[in-house]
C-alpha cells in the first residue's frame, strides 16, 4: 500500500471513529433529536409559507414555526402525560383498596352467560372461574402497578424531560432556519451517488410523514373517539383506556378492538343494553376511521404491508421503547426501498446487457 492509500485508509478509520464517538455523545438525547427532525419535516410546509410571508427572514419564520409546534404538540402532550400519570396512579390505588374488584366483575360476567355457553366452556376443560378470577386480579394489579410506577418515574424525571424538550426546541429552531443548508451538506458529504442520496432522503421524509401524520394521527383520532365514548358512558379510567386504544391502534390487525369490544360485551352481559349498544356503534365507527383517513393522510407509495408494519412496530417498541413506533417502520421502509432500488438497477443492467448482446446474435 502506497502513501496515498495508507493516508486514505487512515482517514476513513478516523471518520468512522469520530462518527461512532459523536453518536455515543448524543445518544442520551436521541429521542429529542429524533422528534426535532420529525417535527421539522412535518411543519416544513408551514415554515416555507412563513418564510415567504416574512420576506425571506428565516429566523423570524423559524421562531414562529417553533411557537406553533410548541402550542400544538408540546403543551398538549405534556398536559395529557400529566393527566395520564394521575389517572394511572389512581387506578392502581383503586385496585389496591379493592374498589375495582376484577373478581367480582368476572363473577357477574359468568352469571350473565347463558347456560349453553357455560356448558361449552366446561367442555373445553378451561380453568375454573375461581382460578381465572385470581389470575385476572393479579394481572390487573401488576399491570396497573407497572404503569403507575412508569408514570411516577416520568413525573420524578421532570427536570430531564424539561431538558430534553429544551434540546428538541433548540435544535428544531435551527432545522427550520437552516434545514436547506443541512440537506445540502448531507448531499455533498454522502458517499452514495447523488441519485441514491436523493432517493434515501426523499424516502426518509415520506416515511416520517406517513408514519406520524398518517398512523399517529389516525391512532389519536381512534383513541380519542374511544376515550370520549368511555367518558360519556361513565366507564372508569376513560383517559387511560383512550391512551391504550391509541397505542393499540398503531398496530394493524390489533387495534382498539381489543379494548372497546370486551367493554361493550361486558356492558351488554351486565344488562346495560343501551350503553353496550352505543359502545358497539362507536367501536364500529372507530374501525372504519382507518379506511376513511388513511388514503388522505398516507400516500400509496409510502405504505408498507400490514404484516411489515406490525412486525417492525413491535420490534421497534421492544428494542427502543416508545420511539420505536416511528423508528421501526422507518427502518423497514428504508430496507424495502433500498433493496427495491437495488433490484431496479440490476434489472436495468440485465436489460442493457441483453440489448448489447442482440446485435452480436
Amino acid at each position: 500500500m502506497g502513501t496515498a492509500g495508507y493516508q486514505r485508509a487512515s482517514f476513513i478509520a478516523l471518520l468512522i471513529l469520530v462518527t461512532i464517538a459523536f453518536i455515543w455523545l448524543i445518544l442520551p438525547f436521541y429521542g429529542a433529536l429524533l422528534w426535532a427532525v420529525i417535527l421539522a419535516i412535518l411543519f416544513n410546509p408551514l415554515n416555507r409559507l412563513l418564510t415567504r410571508k416574512s420576506g425571506g427572514r428565516r429566523s423570524l419564520a423559524a421562531a414562529l414555526s417553533l411557537l406553533v409546534c410548541v402550542c400544538i404538540v408540546v403543551i398538549p402532550g405534556s398536559l395529557i402525560l400529566s393527566m395520564l400519570a394521575q389517572e394511572a396512579v389512581g387506578f392502581y390505588d383503586r385496585i389496591s383498596r379493592q374498589e375495582f374488584d376484577a373478581a367480582r366483575l368476572l363473577a357477574q360476567l359468568r352469571d350473565a352467560l347463558p347456560s349453553f355457553v357455560l356448558e361449552r366452556l366446561d367442555s373445553l376443560h378451561l380453568q375454573s372461574f375461581q382460578e381465572l378470577q385470581t389470575r385476572l386480579t393479579s394481572f390487573l394489579g401488576q399491570a396497573a402497578q407497572w404503569l403507575a410506577s412508569r408514570m411516577v418515574v416520568i413525573g420524578q424525571n421532570t427536570a430531564q424531560f424539561a431538558i430534553s424538550t429544551g434540546v428538541m426546541a433548540y435544535v428544531l429552531f435551527f432545522l427550520f432556519r437552516d434545514g436547506e443548508d443541512v440537506l445540502r451538506s448531507i448531499r455533498e458529504a454522502s458517499p452514495l451517488s447523488a441519485r441514491h442520496t436523493d432517493h434515501v432522503l426523499r424516502k426518509f421524509s415520506d416515511v416520517v410523514r406517513a408514519t406520524v401524520k398518517g398512523n399517529v394521527v389516525i391512532a389519536i383520532v381512534q383513541g380519542g373517539i374511544g376515550g370520549i365514548a368511555f367518558w360519556a358512558l361513565g366507564v372508569e379510567g376513560a383517559l387511560l383506556w383512550g391512551v391504550i386504544m391509541t397505542l393499540l391502534s398503531l398496530l394493524p390487525a390489533v387495534g382498539a378492538f381489543l379494548v372497546w369490544a370486551p367493554a361493550a360485551s361486558y356492558l351488554l352481559l351486565s344488562g346495560e343494553y343501551l350503553k353496550g349498544g352505543v359502545l358497539l356503534v362507536v367501536g364500529a365507527f372507530i374501525s372504519v376511521v382507518d379506511n376513511l383517513l388513511r388514503p388522505t393522510l398516507v400516500g400509496k407509495g409510502t405504505r408498507l404491508s400490514d404484516y411489515m408494519v406490525l412486525v417492525s412496530t413491535l420490534g421497534g417498541l421492544a428494542l427502543i421503547g416508545m420511539n420505536g413506533f416511528v423508528i421501526g417502520p422507518l427502518i423497514a421502509a428504508l430496507f424495502v426501498s433500498v433493496w427495491s432500488l437495488s433490484a431496479e438497477e440490476r434489472a436495468a443492467q440485465r436489460s442493457l446487457e441483453a440489448a448489447q448482446e442482440e446485435p452480436r446474435a
